[in-house]
């Protein structure tokens, strides 16, 4: 991302009332060209009330919305084509062929000839459904059903793709597949907001990351700053195996005394076969760690590097783990 480029989404200060609940409050966020950002948070948290504002679906009880520039609320016209919105729920006809869906999408686009064409090979190519573009979207798995709804959204070239959930329900080789697609996306500069309660998804693809709960956006940064942010803990296990007939507790012993005084250690628990040490200087101690038992009678088998991530941001920010 160019931080001297204008953005190309704009929220701010974006609220959502449904009678008492407040689904949204205060919720601010911009992306800017080829960023992909990513709103996380568990269900119910709301992120779907909180894109469907940003894609002018719902209307805002109080702050604004701007894409490209442009004013977006529920009776925007022109500035909604800058978008691309990919639903939760699959938004095809199933027994029309994937490549007749994109047809009929990208005439309501105002796409035809052979620029609609050249674009419905492209988004079909991104999403990896060429060799299948004929058959009917009824005969696809779920996985590849949620592939062809991405590639809706792409084929009219929006400025701005947003993605509710697209992973929900799919399997791990097609959830690999849209995830290389959207990594894709990105990198050739365009903008995506991409919503989900997975963890792992946020910290593989996300320049920058949201962190909502219950309406409100509780922390925003890149996955390294916000893990910073809340200051946890490395924990890194080293298990050794003691050679024959040494007294296995006094090699460990003297291993965790070097251990601790390595820089950045805080501290060492040691026990016959392993050593525990806690720092916040993450895996670049595992070599000085290694190297202390060089001359030991002990060789070490394993080593378990368990860093600070998403979840433990979460769980510091709300008090409750990000699944609950």
């Amino acid at each position: 991302m160019d931080g001297s480029q204008e953005p190309v989404l704009v929220a701010d200060r974006l609220v959502r009332r449904f009678g008492d609940l407040t689904a949204v409050d205060g919720v601010s966020l911009s992306i800017a060209p080829g960023e992909t950002y990513g709103l996380l948070g568990p269900n119910g948290a709301g992120k779907t009330t909180t894109i469907s504002m940003i894609c002018g679906l719902l209307e805002a009880d109080a702050g604004s919305v701007t894409v490209q520039g442009q004013p977006m609320t529920t009776g925007s016209t022109g500035v909604k084509s800058a978008l691309g919105l990919v639903p939760q729920d699959v938004a095809l006809y199933p027994d029309l062929s994937a490549r007749d869906n994109l047809r009929f999408f990208g005439k309501l686009q105002g796409l035809s000839g052979r620029v609609l064409d050249a674009r419905i090979a492209e988004v079909l190519e991104v999403v990896g459904l060429s060799e299948r573009a004929k058959d009917r979207v009824e005969t696809y798995s779920g996985g590849m059903k949620r592939r062809a709804n991405i590639a809706a959204g792409l084929l009219h070239q929006p400025q701005l793709l947003v993605l509710d959930e697209p992973t929900v329900g799919v399997d791990p080789q097609s959830r690999n597949a849209i995830l290389e697609s959207i990594d894709e996306l990105g990198g050739k500069g365009l903008a995506v907001l991409y919503t989900t309660h997975y963890m792992e998804e946020a910290e593989r693809l996300c320049d920058r990351i949201g962190i909502i709960d219950e309406g409100r956006l509780v922390a925003e940064g890149t996955r390294d700053a916000l893990v910073a942010m809340v200051g946890a803990d490395t924990t890194v296990t080293l298990t050794a195996t003691p050679s024959e007939g040494v007294d296995a507790a006094a090699a460990m012993a003297t291993w965790a005394q070097r251990c601790r005084a390595l820089d950045g250690v805080e501290d060492v628990q040691a026990t016959k076969a392993t050593l525990d040490l806690v720092t916040r200087e993450g895996s670049v101690l595992v070599a000085a760690a290694v190297m202390a038992a060089d001359d030991l009678p002990l060789a070490v088998t394993a080593v378990e590097v368990n860093e600070p991530n998403l979840e433990t941001v979460f769980l510091h920010l709300t008090g409750k783990a990000l699944r609950d």
